[in-house]
């Protein structure tokens, strides 16, 4: 079993410090998709150490992210960071302010544990000798050839897939609760002349997917939930949010 810790971050953005931050950095685009802008907001605090997977939820429930950091040593980081990212993130508060919570997250189960889960990904695959990105419920309609499908049904089941190859787990009853098609801001490679990294928008699919789990590799499953599930984990997917599976 996983004898390396790991810790579940808590945190309370100032949405509008995000946003001026995000705007003043350009890193915020027209859909008002935050990923990338979290993404480069956690690098700025923490450095190479930045919690990844995460998930930002609302601005009522905050930001949660995984992390192999404890308090101490995620607080070090956040001393030397610069005083508009840790207000933009809501650090160096109190919790009852909103501030960082970080609590020891298991990283031992038992094989065949059930748990129940939520998790927000980006559900695509990659075509062929391409590599090309595409929603896994089009490439699915068109192997179907006309067939009814439902989009639910298909996310499940590309979920079902994933977690056949990390390994870990296997789904048990889940279902979709949320969908949305997403635009999300990248960055190019530096390059060219001008050696500058230009933003684009991709646009794909957003997914909220819920339901149960059951733990068949201990070791492997702890290693999938620091690791998490699919691609765009450091953009705000992928994230496993679990609790009882009779909560």
């Amino acid at each position: 079993m996983s004898t390396e810790p790991l810790y579940l971050l808590h945190t309370q953005p100032d949405t509008q410090r995000l946003a001026a931050w995000a705007a003043r950095h350009r890193l915020l685009d027209k859909e008002g998709d935050l990923g990338y802008a979290l993404h480069a907001l956690l690098h700025a605090a923490f450095g190479e150490q930045a919690p990844q997977p995460f998930r930002y939820v609302d601005a009522e429930q905050g930001l949660l992210a995984y992390t192999r950091l404890d308090a101490t040593g995620l607080a070090q980081l956040t001393a030397l960071a610069d005083p508009d990212v840790a207000a933009a993130l809501g650090l160096g508060q109190t919790h009852q302010h909103g501030g960082m919570n970080v609590r020891l997250f298991p990283t031992q189960w038992a094989v065949g544990h059930t748990l129940g889960f939520e998790v927000r990904v980006r559900p695509i695959i990659r075509e062929g000798k391409t590599g090309r990105e595409r929603d896994a419920f089009l490439a699915a309609a068109e192997k179907a050839q006309g067939g009814a499908l439902d989009r639910g049904d298909v996310y499940v089941q590309w979920l079902r897939d994933l977690l056949a190859r990390q390994g870990g787990a296997e789904l048990g009853d889940a279902g979709m609760t949320r969908y949305q098609q997403l635009g999300v801001t990248r960055k190019s490679q530096k390059g060219g002349a001008d050696d500058v990294r230009h933003s684009r928008l991709v646009s794909g699919p957003e997914a909220v997917l819920a339901g149960q789990l059951r733990v068949i590799d201990p070791k492997a499953f702890a290693e999938l939930i620091a690791h998490g599930v699919g691609r765009h984990r450091a953009f705000g997917f992928g994230l496993l949010l679990l609790r009882s599976a009779h909560g």
